[in-house]
């Protein structure tokens, strides 16, 4: 008698299944192109009211809203109608980011703070997103927004003692360099972990409405974070609660050394990910301060009618290295960022408020003499007061404090050890 023979032995061969991995367009040394990149025209896309049906709105999760035309004009249903005091303020709020920025990494490579991280580039996110909430909303930023508290008007010399961990550090040398905490400010603390900073946001907006408050929450995370959990447990509470969040995805091209290929960036935008969770989503040129000023403005009426959360995904790119720690000279070519086919946020406006009658070149440089003086002189007051191990610095026993709100008496036990030791 023969033997059976398994059903699987008598199929014919199949191809090797294999895997895609992806793989940014261009690497160091090779020619730059974004004439892929499907950009809408200024002003084309359409605005619609703030109590539309998020299906209503799909295609606004694929095209990119703008407002500034390469002329300097303003145009479309999405122009904030900013006065030209305003704009000249945004316009020194992002200078001042930049030149605080160059500031604090110089004084990394020279030995003065242990870590820094840049902003260049993305100026018009934090700027223009601080000037569109209310002083009382509650922010929940990651590190590459410094300019929301720059445009708060916060104390440039209180920042960079936080970066050189000095005893002027309210975080008392407990946190990275740049990771801030001012909560008088509604500037919630800085996570590592970035994609916390969406479910904490969801969970504050959820008790405000809860306790039938008026101030909204606004959580911001990076392109690569969308690939963790906390993402998707935010974008849920949010949309089953109905809180009055805005949920900001900063899509800046690359996490710390990969594209944003690998978080799901080449099949689909990050906005569309609002359609599946039943929440409106947005695309937005993040160059254009008066783009950014509408969308958050828009995202930020509707929560306060209590229609719930809106996720924007903010397009820009990240000019400089992910931190002093990066190479980004190893993964991407040198001179990407100079082909970027938003351009620069400073040099956008700056030539908006021109073509208003509202600017000059002369202006332009008296400005940025002054912010460069005002970051300087803000940089050194905090350098007096200490840097990376010299310098007044709080003392090691402080470690015990903050910890819980009133001492416990085994920590009490273990601060009196340690004084004894001293």
């Amino acid at each position: 008698m023969n033997e059976a023979k398994p059903i699987h032995s008598l199929q014919p061969a199949k191809p090797a299944l294999s895997l895609h991995i992806p793989e940014p367009k261009f690497r160091p040394g090779q020619k730059v192109d974004f004439s892929g990149l499907r950009i809408a025209k200024p002003g084309e896309v359409r605005r619609p009211p703030i109590d539309v049906a998020p299906q209503e709105i799909r295609d606004l999760a694929d095209a990119i809203i703008r407002v500034m035309d390469d002329e300097g004009g303003a145009v479309g249903p999405w122009d904030p109608q900013l006065s030209a005091e305003e704009m000249r303020r945004a316009l020194r709020y992002m200078m001042t980011t930049r030149a605080y920025d160059d500031r604090m990494l110089r004084a990394q490579r020279q030995g003065k703070t242990s870590f820094y991280i840049k902003c260049t580039g993305e100026e018009a996110i934090g700027v223009g997103q601080s000037m569109a909430l209310a002083p009382g909303d509650m922010m929940f930023p990651t590190y590459r927004q410094p300019g929301l508290l720059i445009a708060r008007e916060w104390s440039l010399y209180d920042m960079a003692c936080q970066c050189f961990a000095n005893a002027g550090d309210r975080m008392k040398g407990r946190q990275l360099p740049v990771l801030y905490s001012v909560p008088q400010e509604g500037f919630f603390t800085i996570s590592g972990n970035l994609a916390t900073q969406f479910i904490q946001a969801v969970g504050w907006a959820m008790a405000s409405a809860y306790r039938g408050d008026s101030r909204i929450a606004a959580g911001w995370i990076g392109d690569g974070a969308t690939a963790e959990g906390d993402f998707h447990y935010a974008l849920t509470f949010a949309a089953v609660y109905r809180a009055p969040v805005i949920l900001n995805v900063v899509n800046n091209q690359w996490a710390i050394s990969t594209f944003q290929g690998f978080a799901g960036g080449e099949n689909a935008t990050f906005a569309d990910r609002a359609i599946g969770y039943g929440l409106p989503g947005l695309r937005v040129d993040g160059n254009d301060l008066l783009a950014v000023i509408a969308v958050t403005r828009w995202a930020a009426e509707r929560a306060r009618a209590n229609l719930g959360a809106t996720l924007i995904e903010f397009v820009t790119y990240r000019a400089a290295a992910h931190s002093t720690s990066d190479d980004p000279s190893r993964y991407r070519p040198a001179d990407e960022w100079e082909h970027w086919p938003l351009g620069d946020p400073i040099p956008r406006l700056k030539q908006h408020l021109i073509a208003c009658g509202e600017w000059s070149e002369a202006r332009h440089t008296q400005l940025g003499a002054e912010v460069e003086d005002e970051v300087q002189s803000a940089a050194k007051k905090a350098e007096a007061l200490g840097v990376l191990g010299k310098g007044e610095q709080h003392p090691a026993e402080t470690m015990f404090e903050d910890v819980y709100r009133e001492m416990p008496p085994h920590l009490k036990r273990q601060r009196e050890e340690f004084r004894a030791l001293k």
